[in-house]
């Protein structure tokens, strides 16, 4: 069974960054997609930003050029680096896994089976 640790998350000022790491356990790491969703408060969860198991990197328009996702395979984690941090990007931060063999990348949350419990990002203005 898949497990996946958050850490990082925190209160910074606008303007500044984070980095949000997920050591998955349980599972060959280098066969998943890895995601990162957000939900903002009293708003639905949305995407951020995947990478495919192949490598194949996606992110939502709001992040784009300020976020970076990447993964270590040697460590079995997958990091969210996070800046010229905005207001609007304070979230819970959630880490989300599926296992593939497909050469598509996934940016539905329903399409990831597995999540970290998540963690806590807060931007203050």
């Amino acid at each position: 069974q898949v497990q996946l640790e958050e850490s990082g998350g925190g209160l910074v000022q606008a303007g500044g960054s984070l980095r949000l790491s997920c050591l998955l356990s349980g599972g060959t790491f280098t066969r998943y997609d890895m995601g990162w969703f957000r939900q903002p408060p009293g708003k639905e969860r949305e995407f951020a930003a995947t990478i495919s198991w192949r490598g194949t990197i996606l992110y939502a328009d709001a992040v784009k050029g300020r976020f970076t996702i990447s993964r270590d395979n040697a460590k079995n984690t997958v990091y969210l680096h996070m800046n010229n941090l905005k207001s609007e990007d304070t979230a819970v931060y959630y880490c989300a896994a599926r296992w593939s063999s497909a050469y598509t990348t996934y940016r539905m949350s329903n399409e990831y089976p597995s999540w970290g419990q998540g963690t806590q990002v807060t931007v203050s203005s």
